[in-house]
């Protein structure tokens, strides 16, 4: 099995990436035995993957950096990078190769003091490995200092480093570092090829399956976490019952302050177990005993953990939240398309009676006018509204129509 095997509805991207790892592969082994660097290659030192939630990018980075990081023998025969089994390819696919840096947003920036190491490393050649990889994840989330920062990084890196940008759309990232990466945007997956890799890959049933990737609309993580895990399931579930739920006002209220807390409590569970480990790390790092003290003057260092780990959970409770105002959006769609009498395949197929009743009591334009209430929902949360007003205003809005 190679890395490019669980890239789902991306075989044209993966070819473009297979063919720029042999010709990176051929130019490490050229500086290494000091030969003429191969003519017109397909590598370079900067990548931009762009396209629509759920496609992979971060998968597909991965892959990539794994193709690159490959020490497979069979290389020395002819084989193409990426194998899926080496040592490098193995570390590099889980997120633990020395020289594979993943950047992430905390909160809802990627902040300067985030990236200072990061960028900093950048410019060192690789430890062990056969690149120096760096890897963003949210370049979106790139605020004007960071990004000032990644730029000067990608304008000048060093000969073995290699930058992997992950942003939804290529307008998110600033003009001037697109402009040096090579891009590539990925597509959708298809429904049938979202749920045969549930099949194959998680051993999901293939009916189980199939309403899984037709609910969640191709995004290929979502479907793979609604097939496997009953408590997104019952996530989804709830949500889809809201439309139901507020036909007066404090329903209304009601159904705002249960998404919030059911946000809260994901973000709160996610949190729990990776801030006491970060925290007991940090600790034994700066010389405590175990359950003693910590010495003078490192106050302020774990101050900074907690601040980040805060703008954490700040963040994790939002994407919960969107998440459900993706399956709600989701459940209104189908409705419009009920009211249309359209041919579009419904998405929430597992809802039917509730999407009817809804259908029912509307038309199209009071659909779409709820549709757009989610969308103002999202755009206060991205301003940094008070969740629980933003949801109370959206449910309000979804009541009048």
């Amino acid at each position: 099995m190679t890395v490019w095997d669980d890239l789902v509805g991306q075989e044209r991207v993966s070819e473009q990436l297979a063919a720029a790892a042999r010709d990176a592969d051929a130019l490490v082994t050229a500086a290494a035995t000091h030969a003429p660097p191969p003519e017109a290659s397909k590598m370079t030192h900067a990548w931009l993957f762009t396209g629509p939630p759920g496609a992979g990018h971060v998968h597909v980075a991965r892959a990539f950096a794994a193709a690159l990081q490959c020490v497979s023998p069979d290389r020395a025969l002819g084989g193409a990078p990426g194998c899926g089994f080496c040592d490098g390819c193995h570390t590099a696919l889980i997120g633990t190769h020395a020289d594979v840096t993943t950047v992430a947003a905390v909160g809802t920036q990627i902040l300067a003091e985030d990236m200072r190491d990061t960028v900093r490393k950048s410019f060192t050649s690789p430890a062990t490995g056969r690149w120096q990889i760096i890897l963003v994840q949210d370049a979106e989330r790139l605020n004007e200092k960071s990004a000032n920062a990644v730029l000067k990084a990608v304008e000048e890196p060093a000969m073995r480093t290699v930058w992997l940008l992950c942003a939804p759309s290529i307008e998110d990232v600033l003009p001037t570092i697109r402009s040096r990466c090579r891009h590539l945007t990925l597509s959708t997956p298809s429904v049938g090829a979202v749920a045969d890799m549930l099949v194959r890959r998680e051993g999901v049933e293939p009916d189980a399956a199939a309403a899984a990737a037709r609910a969640t609309q191709g995004h290929v993580d979502r479907a793979r976490r609604l097939a496997t895990d009953p408590a997104a399931r019952a996530r989804r579930a709830a949500v889809l019952k809201l439309p139901l739920r507020i036909e007066e006002v404090g329903g209304c209220l009601r159904a705002a302050q249960e998404l919030v807390d059911a946000a809260a409590e994901d973000a709160k569970a996610l949190a729990e177990e990776l801030d006491a480990k970060e925290t007991e790390e940090l600790k034994a790092a700066l010389g405590a005993a175990q359950g003693g003290r910590l010495p003078r003057g490192t106050a302020g260092v774990m101050k900074d953990l907690e601040d980040k780990q805060k703008r954490r959970r700040t963040r994790t409770q939002r994407d919960s939240l969107d998440l459900a105002l993706t399956d709600l959006t989701a459940f209104y769609r189908d409705v419009l398309a009920l009211q249309l009498g359209s041919r579009v395949a419904i998405a929430n197929a597992d809802a039917e009676d509730a999407l009817e009743r809804v259908a029912r009591t509307g038309g199209p334009e009071a659909t779409l006018r709820r549709i757009e209430s989610i969308g103002a929902c999202r755009e206060a949360l991205d301003r940094n509204v008070a969740p629980l007003l933003a949801v109370e205003a959206m449910t309000m809005a979804l009541r009048s129509g």
